[in-house]
């Protein structure tokens, strides 16, 4: 009975070290996303306040529901942060974010019908948050290249979006890297990502969007480019 009751006293105080570990690094993590976010928001003179959380419960075994317009709150869960590689990867995921909850204050009844339309028509405002994000990062130093990465790995190409409440990623995409070309053409020009497998993906699979910027650059037209 005394080495069972040892085994079991010992079993207990694994447990708890465990539990303080992994209590240890949740409490890294919001740190890293707390200092990442509030960076963003003072370099680009954000007065509005946001609240930023950490949650890595399974994507499985809890609903997912977004707060940003609602509680304006930014939630980060697990599923989406282990796809962060990098600081400006974290900058990319919650400058987007930012950006969508910055929208829950606008217009009449303290942003509530405004939190209404971008909740009815999310297409609509996806682009202006992507373009949005990326003035954000770069007022704060990271690198906007970082969002297409990003956005690379962790949203899957739909077959049609005319029936979707969301944009091809393809779109956005060669959306996000014309903007990036046009008004922050460093960040393309001395591109730490160029060896970035994720990247070499864009590159290959973006090869007909870029050939469309480069035709319009080339004859110097004005219009709205219509991405695939």
């Amino acid at each position: 009975m005394k080495k069972i009751a040892l085994v079991l006293f010992l079993l207990s105080g694994l447990s708890v070290f465990a539990d303080d570990n992994v209590l240890i690094e949740e409490q890294s993590i919001q740190s890293r996303i707390n200092n990442c976010a509030m960076k963003i928001l003072n370099a680009n003179k954000i007065s509005k306040p946001v609240v930023f959380v950490y949650d890595d419960a399974d994507k499985k075994t809890k609903l997912k529901l977004d707060t940003t317009l609602t509680k304006r709150q930014v939630v980060v869960y697990k599923y989406a942060y282990k796809h962060i590689e990098d600081e400006n990867e974290l900058a990319a995921f919650l400058s987007r974010r930012i950006s969508i909850a910055l929208r829950s204050f606008d217009g009449v009844f303290g942003g509530f019908l405004r939190s209404l339309q971008v909740s009815a028509a999310p297409k609509k405002f996806e682009m202006v948050a992507d373009k949005r994000a990326v003035d954000f990062m770069v007022n704060a130093g990271y690198n906007p290249v970082a969002l297409i990465t990003y956005i690379q790995k962790t949203s899957p190409q739909r077959r049609f979006d005319a029936v979707s409440n969301h944009n091809l990623t393809s779109k956005r995409l060669a959306t996000i890297y014309e903007y990036i070309y046009v008004k922050y053409p460093y960040y393309l020009k001395n591109n730490e990502y160029i060896d970035n497998e994720n990247y070499q993906n864009f590159l290959l699979t973006s090869r007909d969007n870029r050939r469309l910027l480069q035709e319009k650059i080339m004859t110097g037209s004005g219009e709205k480019l219509k991405y695939e």
